[in-house]
């Protein structure tokens, strides 16, 4: 029998299992790169002083719906996944200019059920996900400047440039239709741009999300994405240094999936918005608190999110 012939005429019960197989697989993506895309990052590229390092330490807990196309027969789809990171950065000069390096490693626990038909489904993951490396510049408005110039400063209209890398070294077996990594590597070079006014503190980036192949997808076949493009926009007011809470948007569209060269009707258009607040705890630490929801989503994790971040930070 030939391959087309069997997509023409396949068995109910070969139809039973590309449906299971299927629902996982899809979930399973979500469950792999839930955050790439979804990410609210309120003052990514404000200003700080050269020699800067900060040590994070994340929680996340994500609960939500997975959303398919209405002509699948897969319903009552949801997710739950919790992470902690663990995260470390340092700032420094590139020819006059403001740069910082970054890096988070995540550990994620997750559960995915849902009914294929009218049978039931379940699925449980934890182990290390794929890390996050991260590197930006400011290119206008953002000179590298020592802790004394900078508490001198006016603040500025600053534009900042950066790449963000995902290496495929999360936990990953072939044979599983669900994986905590993705098995490919991510590149996401994004723009962004701050505008200071009296305690308010208004951004905007726009990024695109690059995906390799990952060549060994289950049972063999090799599975590619499209890029999706990314933009964010905050609002943020500064009652005190250190103290501010900004309120979240972004939008998110295209990651079009294809297995074998076959594209699926999985095309992302969604838009998320959520809230931040900076909380200080003495002289170097402090604590961040944030909570994010889809407002409209086509296609994938339709998740609220609730986080907290602690951050300790010293001069070398």
């Amino acid at each position: 029998m030939t391959a087309s012939t069997e997509l023409r005429a396949p068995s109910a019960r070969r139809c039973r299992l590309v449906a299971v197989h299927s629902l996982w697989l899809l979930a399973g993506l979500c469950f792999a790169r839930q955050g790439a895309a979804q990410e609210l990052e309120p003052r990514a590229y404000s200003p700080s002083p050269i020699g800067l390092n900060f040590l994070t330490l994340s929680a996340t807990h994500s609960t939500g719906d997975v959303l398919f196309d209405p002509s699948t027969p897969f319903t009552d789809v949801a997710a739950r996944i919790d992470a902690s990171v663990l995260g470390y950065g340092h700032t420094f000069g590139v020819l006059g200019h403001a740069a910082n390096v970054a890096v988070a490693v995540p550990y994620v626990w997750g559960n995915i059920s849902g009914n294929v038909g009218a049978d039931e489904h379940e699925a449980h993951r934890s182990g290390l996900g794929d890390p996050q490396l991260r590197i930006a510049v400011n290119l206008v408005g953002g000179p590298a400047l020592t802790p004394q110039e900078f508490g001198s400063r006016a603040p500025q209209t600053t534009l900042g440039i950066s790449v963000t890398v995902v290496p495929p070294l999360g936990q990953y077996e072939a044979t599983q239709l669900i994986n905590i990594g993705a098995n490919r590597w991510g590149v996401k070079p994004q723009l962004g741009v701050s505008y200071p006014t009296g305690a308010w503190f208004i951004e905007g980036y726009v990024g695109v999300w690059l995906f390799t192949d990952n060549s060994n997808y289950y049972g063999g076949a090799r599975r590619e994405q499209e890029p999706v493009g990314t933009l964010q926009s905050h609002i943020s007011y500064t009652f005190r240094p250190r103290l501010w809470l900004a309120f979240d948007l972004t939008y998110y569209a295209g990651g079009r999936t294809a297995v074998n060269g076959i594209y699926n009707d999985d095309r992302q258009a969604n838009s998320r918005v959520g809230l931040t607040l900076s909380l200080p705890v003495g002289g170097r630490q402090s604590v961040k608190l944030t909570w994010s929801s889809g407002a409209t989503v086509r296609a994938g994790g339709d998740y609220t999110t609730l986080g907290a971040t602690w951050q300790y930070s010293w001069f070398d």
